[in-house]
């Protein structure tokens, strides 16, 4: 017998390797389903193991569920599960309207939608009256809109931008997708007719120049 014989694998070295993308893929899928939110990437690789990559994960997940009742979805900068589109009809039941928006609120939310970032000053613009308190307190509420970085203008004043919760509810991945403006007149959200601002309202992309450091401030 060879008392040099080698020493058994004990699996410490194990320890430092990836799980394969098959099982990536089932934690990615089983964070996703129990997460209420939309999770990130960088969510998912805190959780998952060293070495993973759930980006990898996340794209092989997307793949096999194409087709399917539902669908891995991109919100923003985040991924979840959600119902296929074609289907949403089946879950009307299950859903109870518990705040319904006035027309203010939808313009509103609107503008700031299309406009973001933006001043209460620009949306009164766009919309000709003025925006009451609680028609902004609502949507900050509802978490459909939230408080963006101060304008550089004399009184410094306060933007708004729209949400992950918003893109979420509408199933958008991003400010770009929503309709245009004949959509929205068409799904009765405008009068038909044009805003009386100076600013038109859908019809363009988000201002990417509104980001730059001597407009806004943190």
């Amino acid at each position: 017998m060879d008392d040099h014989a080698a020493p058994q694998d004990d699996g410490s070295e194990s320890l430092f390797e990836s799980p394969p993308l098959a099982e990536q893929e089932r934690m990615v899928e089983a964070v996703l389903f129990a997460s209420a939110e939309p999770v990130s990437v960088r969510e998912l690789a805190a959780r998952m193991p060293h070495g993973s990559d759930p980006g990898a994960a996340l794209e092989h997940l997307r793949k096999r569920y194409e087709g399917r009742g539902v669908r891995v979805v991109r919100v923003g900068e985040a991924w979840a599960i959600r119902t296929a589109p074609d289907l949403g009809f089946l879950m009307q039941k299950e859903t109870v309207e518990t705040r319904k928006l006035s027309r203010a609120a939808v313009e509103t939310l609107a503008i700031i939608a299309y406009h973001q970032p933006v001043t209460r000053a620009e949306i009164e613009e766009v919309r000709g009256v003025s925006v009451s308190r609680g028609t902004i307190d609502q949507l900050l509420e509802m978490e459909w809109i939230r408080l963006g970085r101060r304008k550089m203008t004399p009184g410094r004043p306060v933007t708004f931008v729209v949400t992950p919760q918003f893109l979420d509810h509408f199933g958008l991945e991003s400010a770009r997708d929503l309709p245009g403006l004949k959509e929205l007149r068409a799904a009765g959200l405008l009068e038909n007719r044009p805003p009386p601002g100076g600013l038109p309202l859908g019809g363009h992309e988000p201002d990417e120049d509104a980001d730059q450091p001597e407009l806004f401030e943190e």
